[in-house]
Parts: structure tokens; C-alpha cells; sequence
């Protein structure tokens, strides 16, 4: 063995702990870490060019995460049997991962880096996303690639009122609080998760215990780059160059860009405002000048508009829109607004806006969850759309993008726990929020929509739940700071932090706090959170006047759902022989049927948009599940299901089919069963007996017709049994010969 492998331990208490290796997989990246904890384990490898390209002023870091399949045992779905593009959920992660990870880097590091992570190893209790995080840093600990960490990233969870960190699967689902918080030492560096309505104190609570857990992990990587040898070791770049007399000419731009960020103007006029100061800037150098010294000009003129945008907020406490730091922009909304859909709401606050449908539908709806840890499916979806339109671009559409797949997550686990029970609500729920304006705080104007929405179109959520965005700008030299409510795009663009917060009147329900400084205090967490309050307060009391409360009923053209159980071994009753029978009946009731076995029982699921077609359909399939005992003597009236030579197979009741034989029909004799009967119509008849020996029903129509006038019983007809008479009826064909008549005796034994 020609490599050294080295280890570090983490003890995660209650028997657990997470092993951290390297040296012996993946050597060729710059750094490599193979995490372990269970059955779980992680490849992190990191790569980062000794080259820049450029005209690149920022960090091109991706970040990518991949559940394999093989993980757990499993062969991937579709055609081709292999891994294809990410999954929603491995998105999440790659965020999550991303946001932790990309404020540690050096502001001047430029150069192309990739952090993959890999599940190699599956466990069914140790979920792999809350040591993703950990693994990308440690790769990076034990590489010379330049970063402020390390950092580490844990699941936080409340369960039964006791604080754990990285639970088990079975654990987390019966959490009332699921954060995943990033951080370094000394402070915290993200959060994401969901609640269910807890104070500001409690979810501060959670986020310490977090904090307490990550500062061990990032010592365990401290240790681990000490015992590589990497630690403290950095390779050498220089992805920037400076020009002190530029950036002074530059810096003397900065009273105008103070003026123009003080006249509290729109989102346009502001940059006008800015662009012209700039234009008449540059316009004023020489060719060459723009031309060598382009790179650093933009960086310079950024700055100089950052620093009086700042400014004017901490030393002035007025911000680019003329508001104070506490104060919530002007907020309208509407409900109802798309007739066609079965709930639609408008809501805009300042200069974003958010156009949110509501689409119920059935079981057959949900969205089917096919990965590599898990297959499920999900009855509630929320998409986020964010045209170019919405910020006044034109750029082309390349798919659904990574931050609208984060943003539409956050909304939908700011929603999901004021949702009814499946019991109340069996509907598959589905809201669009369509941004139309931004100005900052789509996500949370997402949210807002979405309650308005939903209650618009009658679902009887438990509480409407608002959202809010929070800024923070400091200032590190004078210790200055400033937390800002309902943020602009230029803020979010421009400060420190995002701290986005959901709730209803009771408690906080969703979170997601990224930073772009290196972590954040518990006392300003704490501040922010508390003028959070305030501010989403506000918000839902504005969202009320729009409309306080669920409609009573469902829009008209909303499907009706009823749910009920039957007895699990009828379920192959009512579902029929490839689907006939339930396929008939949704055909024949125009519902939507839907049957699954849950513990034995059957769950039916019945739709439609009109009600009596519902009341016909639970009918006919309790009938089945529940059959009705045949009368012998009794009238019923069911369909023609099959005609034959010797008569027509007849539905007695569903599932019960009974012979009408072909000399039950009528009174006279009846050469062809099709001139009294057709497939499909709807026939009345007689249960007049059963079979001795098959216990078939036999039934007859012609006891219900008024017997013709002088009819003679066949018995007591004259018999014509000489052979003469015999041979006539063979020559006329007669279907009354003996070889027909034990032909159609054979036949209605067989059926």
C-alpha cells in the first residue's frame, strides 16, 4: 500500500458517532473525504483551477450532490437504468450545501472550484443530508485550497421537547421543530427548516444546540488537516489587481451616489440614477484607460454605490426607498382573480408581485417520489416560476433553475402543517406561484399568495401563515449595525444577510437564513427574529382584508372527493379482471375511481365535479364490496352485459351477473335473442329461481309481460315425435333439434 490513509472520529452521543477518512479514494482531487456514519457513507471531493479565466470577478463554485442508486440497492427508473438529472431533493441538498460554504471562501478567490458529494452507502435511519455539509468541508480542511472555515452543517430536531442533533428518520417524523443550521466555531452561517407555529425563543433554542454540535465538527476537521499536514497551509494566487489611483478617482464618486440613493426613488429611477453617474464616470476616461482597466473599474463602482447605500442605513437609518428600517411596503391583494381556476390570489407588496393558482385534483394526481432513498408520493405540490419578465429582462428560458426549485420548497414548508388531515382534505393540492414583479422578497410573497389562494378556493387551512424577509447591514469597523424589514432586491444584493421568516399568529412554521458575511451574533439573530414578528403580523393583518377566513364550499367547478373503506379482500371485486369493472364503472358514473389497500383495508376514492355522479358511483361499488343477497321472487331492472345463441347474461346487482334464457324472453318463441334484447340497454326481469346443482340465478322476463290469449304451456302442446316430424324440423333448420339443444345445454353449463 503506497498511500497513508488517517482518520478522525465524532461522537454524536447515544451510540452514534461519524467517521471522517482520507487518503484512500479519490487521490487526484485536491482534497477527499470518505464520511461514515451507520450504514451511510459519503465521497466529498474538491477541485479548484491553479488558473482563472478572464473577467471573473466572483467565485464560479458549484456544488453538486448524488444519491447513486446502487446506494441502496436499487436500479434507477426510466429507459436507460442509470442515473440522470438531479433530483428535487438533490437540489436542496446542493444548496444547502452551497450557502454554507460559499461565504468562507476569500472574497478575492476566483478561481473555478467544484465540491462533489456522492452517496455511496445507504442507510435506511441515518439520512445523508445532514452530513453533506460536513464532508464538503472537510475535503476542503484537508486540501490547500484558500477558505475561512471550517464549517459544519447538522439536522436539529425537537422531539418530545428534547433537542437532538442528526436524528434518525424514525425520530424526525414525530418533530415539532426540523432545522438544519450551518456554522463555523465561533458563529452561524445558515439555517433552513420548518415548524410547527414555535416562538422566536424556541427555534433561538434549537439553533444554539445546532451551534454546540457543528463547533465540535469543525475542531474534529481542525484535527484532522493537522494530522494530513494540511492545516494552516495555503497555495498562493492572485486573482485581482488593483489600481490605487483609479479607485480614488472612483471613491470621489461617492456624494452622488450618497444623493442618488437618498431620494427614496423606484427600483428604475434608482438605477437610471446610479447608471448615469457611472456613464458619465467612465465616459470621461481614455480608450485605453476603459479598455486595460474595464475589470477593476466595475468592481470599483460597485463598491463605492455599496458603501453609500450602507451608509445612508446605518448613520441616516433611511433606506433606497425613503422607508425606515422597520417599515413594511405598501401591500394590496385579491382573490378570485381566474375564474377558470379552482382558487387564484393576488398579492403585491411594493414592487413584487405574485400571481398564485390553486389546482385540486385527485389521487391519481399525486407526484410520484422515485429515488434512491425513498419511493413515495406526495399529495401536496408548490411550484415557484420566475420569468425574466419579473425584473424588467430578457434572457432565455433554460428550465426549471435551481433557485426556483429552492424558493417553491420553502414556500411549500411554510404551508404544509396549516394543511387539514388527509381524513378532511383528500384532495391532491397543488399551488403556482407565477412572479410577475420582483423587488426582493419573492419566496416569501409566494407564501402570503398561496394562503390567500387556498383559501380563496375553500380548503380550511388551520391558520393563515405570512411571511417576511430580513436584511442586516453592519459595519465591522465601528460596530454599527442595522436590521431591515421586507428587504428590497438591492438590499438583499447589497447587505449582509437574508433571513426569511414564515408564520401564523401563533409560531414561526418555516425559515431560511443565508449570510454573506462570515456568520452572524446570537443577539442579532435574536433582534432580527423578534422585528420579524412584528413585521409578519403586520403582513397577515393586511392579507385579511383581502379575505379573513376559508370560503365555505369549494368553487362549483372543483372536483367533489369521497373517501370511504371497504373490505380489503373486495378490493379485487371492485377492481375487476384487468380493470373492468372499476374502468365500467367510472365510464358509466363519469367519476374518477381510485382503490389502495392501506393495512389490510380497501381506501376508495371517488371524484367528480357533480354530485348526484358521486352519490351513483359510491352506490354501485358499495354494492360490490357490500353485496345485497339475491332474492328469489324479486324484481330488478340491470343491463345487458352479454348476448349468446341461448339467451343474455343480465346484471342482477354489481358483481352478481344471472342467465336470462332465450325462452324466458317472451311469451312466443324467440328465434334470436337480438330481436328482443341489445347489449347494453337496460332490461327488467324476474329472479325465478337457482340451479339445483350450479346454484346459477335463473331469471325471466316474460312473467313480467301479460300472457297472450289462448297461450297453451309447451307441456301440454301435441307432441310430434315420429320420425317424419323429426326429419322436418332438421330440414327447416330448426334451432329446436336435438343436436342444437345439447349444444346450448353444454354452452349454459359452461358459462
Amino acid at each position: 500500500m503506497n498511500y497513508t490513509v488517517n482518520n478522525q472520529t465524532i461522537d454524536l452521543g447515544n451510540g452514534r458517532e461519524i467517521s471522517l477518512e482520507t487518503g484512500k479514494l479519490a487521490k487526484q482531487a485536491d482534497g477527499s473525504i470518505v464520511l461514515k456514519s451507520g450504514n451511510t457513507m459519503l465521497l466529498a471531493t474538491i477541485v479548484s483551477s491553479k488558473e482563472v479565466r478572464d473577467e471573473i470577478d466572483f467565485l464560479p463554485l458549484t456544488v453538486d450532490y448524488r444519491e447513486k442508486y446502487a446506494s441502496a440497492g436499487r436500479f434507477p427508473g426510466g429507459f436507460f437504468k442509470r442515473e440522470a438529472r438531479p433530483s428535487d431533493s438533490e437540489v436542496l441538498v446542493m444548496r444547502l450545501v452551497d450557502r454554507a460554504l460559499r461565504p468562507m471562501f476569500p472574497k478575492d478567490y476566483h478561481a473555478g472550484t467544484q465540491v462533489m458529494v456522492q452517496l455511496m452507502s445507504a442507510d435506511e435511519e441515518v439520512m445523508p443530508d445532514s452530513l453533506v455539509g460536513l464532508a464538503a468541508s472537510a475535503c476542503i480542511a484537508v486540501s490547500d485550497i484558500p477558505f475561512n472555515g471550517p464549517i459544519s452543517e447538522v439536522r436539529v430536531a425537537r422531539v418530545n421537547g428534547e433537542m437532538i442533533i442528526n436524528p434518525l428518520r424514525s425520530e424526525l417524523a414525530e418533530a415539532d421543530i426540523d432545522l438544519m443550521v450551518a456554522g463555523t466555531v465561533d458563529s452561524i452561517v445558515m439555517v433552513e427548516g420548518e415548524m410547527s407555529e414555535v416562538s422566536e425563543a424556541e427555534m433561538v433554542d434549537a439553533i444554539i444546540a445546532a451551534g454546540e454540535a457543528i463547533k465540535i465538527q469543525c475542531e474534529a476537521q481542525i484535527e484532522l488537516a493537522k494530522k494530513v499536514g494540511t492545516f494552516g497551509i495555503e497555495r498562493e494566487y492572485c486573482h485581482e489587481e488593483h489600481c490605487e489611483d483609479l479607485k480614488s478617482r472612483v471613491d470621489s464618486l461617492y456624494p452622488k451616489m450618497f444623493e442618488a440613493a437618498q431620494k427614496g426613488a423606484s427600483k428604475s429611477e434608482r438605477k437610471e440614477a446610479f447608471k448615469a453617474i457611472s456613464t458619465e464616470f467612465v465616459d470621461s476616461l481614455s480608450e485605453e484607460e476603459k479598455s486595460e482597466k474595464a475589470f477593476m473599474l466595475k468592481g470599483y463602482i460597485h463598491d463605492v454605490q455599496k458603501k453609500a447605500v450602507r451608509d445612508l442605513v446605518l448613520n441616516d437609518g433611511v433606506r433606497l426607498d425613503g422607508r425606515a428600517t422597520t417599515d413594511i411596503r405598501p401591500i394590496w391583494g385579491e382573490v378570485d382573480y381566474l375564474p377558470g381556476c379552482h382558487g387564484s390570489s393576488i398579492f403585491t407588496r411594493g414592487e413584487t408581485q405574485s400571481l398564485t393558482t390553486l389546482t385540486l385534483g385527485t389521487k391519481q394526481d399525486e407526484q410520484l417520489i422515485d429515488g434512491a432513498l425513498e419511493k413515495t408520493t406526495e399529495k401536496f405540490l408548490l411550484h415557484y416560476n420566475f420569468p425574466p419578465f419579473s425584473t424588467g429582462e430578457e434572457r432565455p428560458l433554460r428550465g426549471t433553475s435551481r433557485r426556483e426549485v429552492g424558493h417553491g420548497n420553502l414556500a411549500l414548508r411554510a404551508l404544509k402543517r396549516v394543511l387539514p388531515p388527509v381524513e378532511e382534505c383528500p384532495y391532491t393540492i397543488r399551488l403556482v406561484s407565477e412572479i410577475l414583479e420582483s423587488n426582493g422578497s419573492s419566496s416569501m410573497a409566494t407564501v402570503c399568495a398561496g394562503t390567500l389562494a387556498l383559501m380563496d378556493g375553500g380548503i380550511k387551512i388551520s391558520a393563515p401563515v405570512s411571511g417576511i424577509a430580513m436584511g442586516l447591514i453592519t459595519d465591522k469597523e465601528s460596530g454599527k449595525y442595522a436590521v431591515l424589514s421586507d428587504i428590497l432586491g438591492d438590499e438583499d444584493h447589497l447587505g449582509d444577510m437574508d433571513f426569511k421568516v414564515t408564520g401564523t399568529a401563533k409560531g414561526i412554521t418555516a425559515c431560511q437564513m443565508d449570510m454573506k458575511i462570515q456568520g452572524i451574533s446570537m443577539d442579532v439573530l435574536r433582534e432580527a427574529l423578534e422585528q420579524a414578528c412584528d413585521g409578519r403580523h403586520h403582513i397577515r393583518e393586511e392579507m385579511m382584508k383581502v379575505i379573513s377566513e376559508p370560503r365555505d364550499d369549494f368553487k362549483s367547478h372543483a372536483p367533489r372527493i369521497v373517501t370511504f373503506k371497504v373490505p380489503g379482500d373486495t378490493i379485487g371485486a371492485i377492481i375487476g379482471p384487468g380493470g373492468k369493472i372499476i374502468q365500467e364503472l367510472q365510464a358509466e358514473t363519469e367519476t374518477n375511481i381510485s382503490i389502495e389497500d392501506v393495512d389490510g383495508e380497501g381506501v376508495v376514492e371517488v371524484a367528480a365535479s357533480d354530485k348526484a355522479a358521486i352519490e351513483e358511483a359510491v352506490k354501485r361499488v358499495k354494492a360490490i364490496a357490500f353485496p345485497p343477497t339475491v332474492e328469489i321472487g324479486e324484481e330488478y331492472e340491470g343491463k345487458v352485459k352479454t348476448i349468446m345463441p341461448y339467451g343474455a347474461f343480465v346484471e342482477v346487482l354489481p358483481g352478481i351477473d344471472g342467465l336470462l334464457h332465450v325462452s324466458e324472453l317472451e311469451w312466443r318463441r324467440v328465434e334470436n335473442v337480438e330481436e328482443v334484447l341489445k347489449e347494453g340497454e337496460l332490461v327488467k326481469f324476474k329472479v325465478v329461481g337457482r340451479d339445483a346443482k350450479t346454484g346459477k340465478i335463473k331469471l325471466s322476463r316474460k312473467v313480467l309481460l301479460e300472457k297472450p290469449e289462448g297461450y297453451v304451456e309447451p307441456s301440454e302442446r301435441p307432441r310430434r315425435g315420429d320420425r317424419g316430424d323429426r326429419r322436418d324440423r332438421r330440414d327447416r333448420g330448426d334451432r329446436g333439434g336435438r343436436r342444437n339443444e345439447r349444444r346450448e345445454r353444454r354452452e349454459e353449463s359452461n358459462s
